[in-house]
């Protein structure tokens, strides 16, 4: 039998706090929609993040890089 150490993998996105790809099937943070756009997260703390000020991640004014 032969295992393959490499898993498919579906769409991605990036996080927009952190930057870091997500998987958009099952995003470990979650997803939230802000203005009719949907956005996956690698955390729950991400997530949270963006919920209190999603324009000042959106527009570049703030930002967590891991």
């Amino acid at each position: 039998m032969r295992i393959s150490l490499f898993r498919k993998r579906g769409p991605t996105a990036v996080d927009p706090v952190c930057g870091m790809d997500v998987e958009m099937e099952k995003p470990p943070g979650g997803k939230w929609e802000h203005d009719g756009t949907a956005y996956y997260f690698c955390a729950p703390g991400c997530n949270r993040a963006f919920q209190k000020d999603p324009e000042g991640y959106l527009s570049g004014g703030k930002s967590v890089r891991m």
